[in-house]
C-alpha cells in the first residue's frame, strides 16, 4: 500500500494492523462459528439436563419417602408379609440414606420374626456400604455386634467397637458395655471394672445402661457413684 502525501509510517502501520485484526476476526468467525454455536447449544443442553435430573431426584426422593412411610404404617399395624420385599426394593432404588434406613428396618423386622441370620446379614451390609450415612453404619455395627456377641471372640468385639466405645461417641454406653463384657471374658477384671464405672458415671449415657454399668462396677469392687459425671 502506497503512503499518501503527509502520511506517517506510524499511521500506515496502524492501518495495516487494524486491517489485519479485522481480517483475522472475520476468518475466525467463518471457521469457528459453527463450533461456537454448537458449544453454546451443548452448554444449554447440559444445564437443562442438570435441572431435569435435579427435578427427577426430588420427585424420586418424595416418592421413596412416601413408600417408606407406608411401609412403617404397615409394620405398626402388623401387616408385614411383603414388607421385607418392599424394603429390599426401596434399598435398591433409593439413595444412600433410604438404603440405610430400609436395611436397618428390614433387619429389625427379621429379628422380630426370629430370623437372626437375616438381621445380621442386613446389619453387615449397612456397615460395609461406605455410601450409607455414618450414623446408620454405626447403628448397624452396634446392633449387629449385639446379635453376634456370644459367637465372637472377645478380642474381635473389642477391636470392632473400639471407635464407638469412647465417651465422645453417641454409642458409648452400649458399645462400652459390650467392650467391658468382652474384657471380663478375657479375665481383664480391673480394666472392665473401670470402664463399667466410667459408663455408670457418665450423665450422657441413657439411665438404664448407666444403672446397669454402675451395678456391675460395684460387683467388681469399683464405686461408680464416687466418680464425677463425664461431660461431653
Amino acid at each position: 500500500m502506497a503512503l499518501a502525501p503527509g502520511e506517517t509510517n506510524e499511521a500506515f502501520i496502524r492501518e495495516v494492523d487494524e486491517n489485519l485484526r479485522r481480517s483475522q476476526a472475520e476468518d475466525f468467525a467463518k471457521r469457528y462459528a459453527t463450533w461456537i454455536i454448537a458449544g453454546v447449544v451443548l452448554f444449554l443442553a447440559a444445564v437443562a439436563a442438570f435441572l431435569f435430573w435435579r427435578n427427577q431426584q426430588a420427585q424420586e426422593a418424595q416418592q421413596h419417602s412416601e413408600q417408606f412411610a407406608a411401609i412403617l404404617t404397615d409394620i405398626s399395624q402388623q401387616r408385614t408379609a411383603d414388607v421385607p420385599q418392599r424394603l429390599g426394593t426401596l434399598a435398591e432404588e433409593g439413595n444412600d440414606a433410604f438404603k440405610g434406613a430400609a436395611l436397618l428396618t428390614r433387619a429389625a423386622v427379621a429379628l422380630q420374626n426370629g430370623n437372626r441370620q437375616a438381621a445380621i446379614a442386613d446389619y453387615r451390609a449397612v456397615v460395609e456400604d461406605k455410601g450409607i450415612p455414618q450414623a446408620d453404619r454405626d447403628a448397624a455395627l452396634v446392633r449387629g455386634t449385639q446379635l453376634e456377641f456370644d459367637s465372637m471372640k472377645p478380642e474381635d468385639v473389642i477391636v470392632r467397637l473400639q471407635e464407638l466405645a469412647k465417651p465422645e461417641s453417641a454409642w458409648y454406653g452400649t458399645a462400652g458395655e459390650m467392650t467391658a463384657m468382652a474384657m471380663l471374658k478375657q479375665n481383664r477384671r480391673a480394666e472392665a471394672a473401670r470402664l463399667f464405672a466410667a459408663i455408670g458415671a457418665d450423665a450422657n449415657v441413657p439411665d438404664p445402661i448407666r444403672r446397669r454399668a454402675a451395678q456391675v462396677a460395684g460387683s467388681l469392687g469399683v464405686d461408680a457413684t464416687a466418680r464425677a459425671p463425664a461431660a461431653r
